[in-house]
């Protein structure tokens, strides 16, 4: 299809003006055709190098023609000064024949022009970089232990939320009805927001707006317009109630752990029930309530029991835990670990996942650490262990090898190690709790752990996302240059109504999406997640896909007023590579 003539390329191309990805670009093909350049006025101005054009052609067809069209429109248009009306000689364009043969062919080239092979490009363990990072540089490697260390099944959520639930009945002294709502998987995804006052679970953008039609107020969604006087008019939150440096403002909670799962859907469960049986309550108790009763769930120590009654049903991939420590150790690594966790449920794990001797692995062992305040406070003092797990009185002048110690302080772990800098690397799943002190008071090197990667690769591998991504932004593309031609309204509001319900949220999760996207922005999960992390993957297994003085760098994206005028050299499909390997 690409014998056609030139003139018959350059008429379909002159339509489009791809934006470039926040995150990246497949819109970096786009100021030469057939090796020449475009000039200002739209002639050619001779042959040059153009491989995104030889070897991409999606890239090339789907492109920015602004220079070659802008700048004609400009040349042409003349300024009336006293009124500042403009006046053009441009063709207006005002048959809607003419926009849907438009909107036809681009849709059809997009459909025939997606290579074999395209999808499948992501690995489910790559290890992504925001910032550059030389392990080589690393002399000591620290963890968490919950979903970092110790990967759990999703039939501990169901456990955590039945136990809650019972908790809320029982003895908040809730309605009875309220245990009739059983747990329902996949319902909430992690970083979602919670408005205390109003009884809203919600996705928030990076920008700080709620992404309307992800609005829940127990388990049915809000209008888009009631959602809107809700909030004055808008759908900006501002920065004071979505939420502090932990994830906490004063009207909204944002749910940032993979152990909140089952805290929201039992928040939306019992707000559907008082709802559906119109009985007036205050959102604030429901939500101090809920949170209370599955707190108690880790407090009385039943998931930890749970656990440990039965570690092959609910502990995933020990073996990769093992040869993770193994290697570490094994090339002269310090390995040290800071949980919040109990050290008789930690040791249980442990000795599953790694052996008996899994204490030989760790020059550093700290239990019950009361993150994030290990992190951000010098007020509590280290304490040992003894064999049996009782609390020794003595004075903590060193961490050795061997001992447990519970509590401590940042402060003094720095002293008695002399740990400090980007030769420390710690792993942890919560962005709050675990990376963002580390990073941006102490300069840690840190890696979180998001085991949501695997799932969303799956569907980012898919074909049908693939053809629903690349549509998207040739529907934008078509969307932003039409605009500026007298055309009509009524096309361009049926584009635009299709650019909304062609976003990709049904292929993630049905109710909210994906944790890293909104419609068309980062989310705030996705914000924090590239604030707080100088690297991220599913899980720790990951590391055993690189060389241990492996280099990770973070692809030079360009900004929005940048030319993506770099690419990958070995890559072939360059531009599509590049699309699909971004959100």
């Amino acid at each position: 299809m690409w014998q056609r003539s030139t003139t018959s390329r350059v008429s379909l191309c002159a339509g489009l003006n791809i934006p470039a990805f926040a995150c990246g670009s497949f819109a970096s093909a786009g100021a030469t055709m057939n090796g020449q350049n475009c000039c200002k006025d739209g002639q050619n101005c001779g042959p040059t190098r153009n491989l995104a054009a030889n070897h991409n052609p999606v890239a090339a067809a789907v492109t920015s023609q602004r220079h070659q069209i802008v700048g004609k429109n400009r040349g042409e248009e003349s300024l009336t000064k006293s009124g500042r009306a403009f006046s053009s000689t441009a063709p207006q364009i005002n048959n809607k024949t003419y926009l849907w043969a438009r909107y036809n062919e681009m849709k059809r080239l997009v459909h025939d022009l997606i290579p074999p092979g395209v999808c499948s490009l992501l690995n489910p363990s790559t290890i992504y970089a925001n910032n550059e990072v030389n392990l080589e540089e690393v002399d000591i490697y620290g963890f968490d232990y919950d979903y970092t260390l110790a990967l759990y099944s999703s039939a501990l959520d169901e456990m955590i939320y039945n136990k809650a639930r019972e908790f809320l009945v029982q003895h908040y002294k809730y309605p009875e009805g309220i245990s009739k709502y059983d747990y329902i998987p996949n319902f909430a995804t992690r970083g979602l927001h919670y408005d205390i006052q109003k009884g809203l679970l919600m996705k928030i953008d990076a920008f700080h707006y709620i992404q309307l039609g992800t609005v829940y107020r127990g388990l049915k969604p809000v209008p888009d317009d009631e959602v809107m006087k809700l909030y004055g008019g808008s759908n900006h939150v501002p920065l004071h109630q979505v939420s502090g440096f932990y994830g906490k403002g004063p009207k909204m909670k944002q749910f940032m752990d993979v152990f909140s799962i089952p805290e929201m859907t039992l928040l939306a469960a019992a707000n559907d029930y008082f709802i559906s049986n119109d009985i007036e309550y205050d959102p604030v108790h429901l939500y101090k309530d809920v949170s209370d009763a599955i707190g108690m769930v880790h407090i009385k120590g039943y998931m930890y029991k749970w656990i440990m009654q039965d570690l092959e049903k609910y502990i995933l991939r020990g073996d990769e835990t093992y040869a993770v420590l193994h290697r570490l150790a094994s090339h002269g690594k310090k390995l040290f670990l800071i949980t919040n966790s109990p050290f008789s449920f930690v040791d249980k794990g442990m000795k599953y996942m790694v052996g008996k001797e899994w204490r030989d692995f760790f020059d550093v062992v700290i239990v019950q650490a009361d993150k994030p305040h290990f992190f951000n406070d010098c007020v509590k003092p280290f304490r040992r262990l003894d064999s049996n797990g009782d609390l020794q009185w003595d004075r903590i002048k060193s961490l050795d090898k061997g001992q447990i110690y519970k509590q401590g302080n940042l402060v003094d772990f720095l002293k008695l190690t002399g740990w400090r800098g980007s030769k420390v690397f710690y792993f942890g799943d919560h962005l709050y709790s675990d990376l963002a002190d580390l990073m941006l008071r102490h300069g840690w090197r840190t890696g979180a752990i998001v085991p949501e990667l695997e799932v969303e690769t799956k569907v980012v591998n898919t074909e049908q996302y693939a053809q629903s991504l690349t549509w998207l932004q040739a529907l934008t593309g078509l969307l932003e240059r039409m605009q500026v031609h007298s055309v009509s309204k009524k096309v361009l509001q049926e584009w635009l109504k299709e650019r909304e319900e062609a976003v990709t949220k049904n292929l993630f999760n049905p109710h909210f999406g994906s944790i890293f996207r909104t419609c068309h922005n980062p989310t705030y999960f996705s914000r924090r997640l590239c604030r707080f992390s100088d690297l991220y993957m599913a899980s720790i297994s990951c590391l055993l896909n690189y060389d241990l003085s492996y280099t990770f760098y973070p692809r030079r994206t360009p900004l929005q007023h940048e030319a993506p005028l770099w690419m990958d050299q070995n890559e072939t499909i360059l531009g599509v590579n590049r699309l699909f390997l971004l959100w």
